[in-house]
C-alpha cells in the first residue's frame, strides 16, 4: 500500500545520524535532567537559617536553642545582640527564622509562670514555614513533658513557644506562587524568543544582507534584544496587576526599584537566549537547549521547591541561575517591602551575568555564514 515508506524511515534515520548535536541533545538531556532533579528535589524542608536573640545567656536558654536545633529544622547560623540585628537577617533573607529568649525565662521556669520564648518565621515561603511551626509545637511539647516528669503536681505549663509567621501570616499560597510566576513566565519567554534569533535569521537567509551592513556585532547583539525589553515589562506588568486584582497579593515595596531590577533580569535573560542562537545551527536545536536552561530555573530556584531541602551542591548550582536572585527581588519587594540595601548583591549579580552573557554573544558571533 506504502511501497515508498521504508524510504522515507531510511532517510530520516540517516539525517538524524548525521545531526550529531541534535541527536546527543535528544538523548543527553533527559538523562541528565533526571540525574539532577532526581537528586536536588525533596519537599522535606530541613535546617533553615536561624538567627538567635538570647537575652537571657543562662545554661537552661542554650539547652533549649539546642534542643530547637537537634530537630533538624533549625541551623543556627548566628547570633544577634538587639531585635534590630535580627530583623535586618530576616528581611535581607540571609535567616529564614528567629528564636527570641526572653531575659526572665530562667525565673519562670522554675518559678511556677510559664516561661515564653518567641519563633519568627519569614512566611514567604509557606511550605518551609510549616515545617518551622510543627518544629517549634515539637520542642515546646517534649520539653514541657520532660519538665513535668520531673515536677509532678504542676498544674501550668511551664513552656510555650509563640510563632509569629512574618510577611505572610495566612500562610496563602498566592502570596509566594504570584511573585514566583513573574519571574518563571519572562524566563521562558524571554529566552526562547532570542534562542531563535539568529538561527532563525540563517534559515530564512536574511542573515546575508545583515551580514553585507557595516553594523558591528555589538550593535547586532543589542538591537536583538532591545525591541523585546518593552515586551517583557509589560508581561511582568499584566501578572502584577491580575496577581493583585484577582489573588490579592500585596505590594508593600517600592515599585519603581522592582521595575529597575526587572529591567536588569530581563536584559539577562534575553542575553543569554541569545548566547544559546550562536551555538546551534536550527531552531529545533535552540528550543531543545532553551528548555534545558529553562527546566533548572524551574526546579532549582525556589520557585516551586525550598532550596533550603536541597543538598548543598544543588543549592550552589541554582545561585548561577538569574532567577534565583530575581525571585528573592521579587518577594522582599512585594511580600517584605525591603530596599536596595538588603537587594544590592542580587542586582550586582543579575547586572554581571547581563554584561557576561552580553559580552559572550558577541563573541561567539562571526558575520559570516559558516
Amino acid at each position: 500500500m506504502m511501497p515508498r515508506l521504508p524510504a522515507m524511515v531510511r532517510k530520516e534515520f540517516i539525517q538524524m545520524r548525521r545531526d550529531r548535536l541534535t541527536l546527543a541533545i535528544m538523548i543527553g538531556l533527559p538523562v541528565a535532567q533526571l540525574l539532577l532533579f532526581g537528586f536536588a528535589i525533596q519537599t522535606d524542608v530541613r535546617h533553615l537559617p536561624t538567627v538567635v536573640l538570647d537575652q537571657s545567656r543562662t545554661p537552661p536558654s542554650r539547652d533549649l536553642i539546642a534542643a530547637f536545633e537537634n530537630t533538624g529544622n533549625f541551623r543556627i547560623i548566628g547570633y544577634v545582640d538587639d531585635r534590630p540585628a535580627l530583623d535586618r537577617a530576616i528581611d535581607r533573607g540571609d535567616a529564614q527564622a528567629g528564636i527570641v529568649v526572653p531575659y526572665d525565662f530562667p525565673r519562670r521556669l522554675v518559678g511556677g509562670t510559664t516561661a515564653r520564648v518567641q519563633v519568627i518565621v519569614d512566611a514567604a515561603d509557606p511550605l518551609s514555614s510549616q515545617a518551622a511551626i510543627a518544629a517549634a509545637a515539637g520542642v515546646t511539647q517534649s520539653r514541657n513533658l520532660a519538665i513535668l516528669s520531673r515536677a509532678a503536681g504542676r498544674e501550668e505549663v511551664p513552656l510555650e513557644a509563640r510563632v509569629r509567621p512574618r510577611y505572610n501570616p495566612g500562610l496563602r499560597s498566592p502570596n509566594y506562587i504570584v511573585p514566583g510566576l513573574v519571574g518563571v513566565i519572562l524566563t521562558i519567554t524571554m529566552v526562547l524568543i532570542t534562542a531563535m534569533a539568529i538561527v532563525r535569521e540563517r534559515e530564512r537567509g536574511t542573515l546575508e544582507q545583515l551580514i553585507v551592513t557595516p553594523v558591528t556585532k555589538t550593535e547586532l547583539m543589542l538591537g536583538k534584544i532591545t525591541p523585546y525589553v518593552g515586551v517583557g515589562l509589560v508581561q511582568m506588568t499584566a501578572v502584577l496587576v491580575l496577581g493583585r486584582v484577582v489573588f490579592d497579593v500585596p505590594l508593600s515595596g517600592n515599585v519603581l526599584l522592582l521595575y529597575a531590577i526587572a529591567l536588569l533580569f530581563v536584559i539577562a535573560s534575553l542575553s543569554f537566549g541569545l548566547f544559546i542562537s550562536t551555538l546551534v545551527r536550527t531552531q529545533q536545536q535552540a528550543m531543545q537547549v532553551a528548555f534545558f536552561f529553562v527546566l533548572p530555573n524551574i526546579l532549582l530556584s525556589g520557585f516551586m521547591f525550598p532550596r533550603q531541602a536541597m543538598p548543598p551542591l544543588f543549592q550552589w548550582l541554582g545561585l548561577l541561575l538569574p532567577l534565583t536572585h530575581f525571585l528573592k527581588v521579587l518577594r522582599g519587594i512585594l511580600l517584605k517591602g525591603v530596599g536596595l540595601e538588603a537587594l544590592w548583591r542580587e542586582v550586582a549579580v543579575l547586572t554581571g551575568f547581563a554584561v557576561v552573557m552580553i559580552a559572550a554573544s558577541v563573541r561567539r558571533f562571526h558575520k559570516t555564514l559558516d
